[in-house]
């Protein structure tokens, strides 16, 4: 077994810095701002997880190196890939169809119902998810709730579209972790740029 596959890798401020292509203290300033999740040594130096830097980095439009997504486990940064979740299947397929046209350089994979999407979700931890709510078997409340328990799902953005009426619904998914909600009919220029700023 390598070093790598008994300790988890961390950074440093000043390795994190080198990454970020800027000087130590700007790292540090980072940090102690509360802009970079970190935690200290019992020496007092500062560490930082590879996920919670990647994510840091994506927030700010930062390209993420190939040597910190492969250490990440929550979920394959640089990795464009969007899932659409709909058991309406002309409708999935009329969305998936659109992004592929409209959003270069995004895998686009389908499903079906709850099941299908937890597998792939498992599998192919995409960047991004579009989740009807109306499911049969497994939800798209469960998926919601599941994905927030699970990191092994990776931490996709959500995008819940959906035909139920009830005005409790966007304010429920909101709580369970969703980054928009859109209602049916779709318009789907609306949806594609949201889509981009997530994947």
């Amino acid at each position: 077994m390598t070093a790598n596959e008994t300790k988890p890798v961390v950074y440093s401020a000043l390795e994190v810095a080198n990454i970020c292509g800027v000087v130590n203290q700007t790292a540090i300033n980072w940090i102690r701002n509360g802009y970079l999740k970190a935690f200290k040594t019992p020496g007092g130096q500062f560490r930082v997880y590879p996920d919670d830097l990647a994510e840091f980095m994506e927030g700010r439009d930062m390209a993420v190196p190939e040597a910190v997504a492969a250490c990440c486990t929550r979920r394959r940064y640089g990795s464009r890939s969007l899932l659409i979740v709909d058991d309406d299947k002309g409708l999935n397929t009329v969305v998936a169809k659109y992004m592929q046209k409209q959003l270069s350089g995004i895998e686009v994979l389908q499903a079906f119902d709850g099941f299908e999407a937890g597998s792939q979700m498992a599998e192919r931890k995409p960047s991004c998810l579009i989740l009807d709510l109306d499911l049969p078997g497994i939800d798209g409340f469960e998926l919601c709730k599941k994905i927030n328990e699970n990191k092994n799902f990776g931490s996709p953005a959500i995008i819940v579209v959906t035909a139920l009426e009830n005005q409790e619904v966007e304010a429920q998914v909101r709580s369970l972790g969703v980054k928009q909600f859109f209602r049916k009919p779709l318009n789907l220029a609306d949806l594609v740029q949201v889509v981009e700023e997530s994947v």
